[in-house]
């Protein structure tokens, strides 16, 4: 487990030169991800962003749990934009007044694909339009999250049916 204090000597973790917020908005299915603890067991996990008109992000995270028959949780953390030159660093707040690192770190062009990171490399979100991407695209995106320092053991793939 990587502390607080390892993390400062991490290399800066960049994020996208630009996120159009606008576009960056609606729902994001959830491929892989290092599970934070309530994430284990997710099936059919879905993160879902909105602009509200005061700048900050409605989040609604809605997921299975341990099965598709599982029962639905649903967690509505919000999100505050950090670097409003790039709209990619952003503090997303689960229990005030904390507000957790979150870094969009790869975004394709047509807004289909992003990778979700974090400076301390504990947490990464592989998200996608689509419930599935293909196995190219699967190891591209993963590939990119190795080179972001991650260490790829703990990073799972998320069941997907619809």
């Amino acid at each position: 487990m990587i502390t607080a204090g390892c993390a400062a000597e991490l290399p800066e973790m960049k994020t996208v030169d630009s996120v159009d917020l606008n576009r960056f908005m609606g729902p994001w299915y959830v491929i892989a991800n290092i599970p934070t603890f309530l994430e284990k067991g997710a099936h059919n996990a879905v993160e879902t962003y909105r602009l509200n008109d005061d700048g900050t992000i409605a989040t609604t995270f809605t997921f299975r749990k341990d099965g598709f028959d599982g029962k639905l949780k649903e967690y509505n953390p919000k999100g505050f934009v950090l670097d409003t030159n790039t709209n990619a660093h952003w503090g997303m707040r689960f229990v005030w007044p904390i507000k957790a690192d979150y870094r969009i770190v790869y975004l394709d062009d047509d807004y289909t694909r992003t990778i979700v990171g974090r400076q301390a490399r504990d947490f990464v979100w592989i998200m996608a339009r689509t419930p599935t991407i293909s196995d190219g695209e699967y190891d591209e995106l993963l590939s990119y999250v190795a080179e972001l320092g991650y260490d790829m053991s703990k990073v799972q793939r998320v069941p997907q049916r619809w």
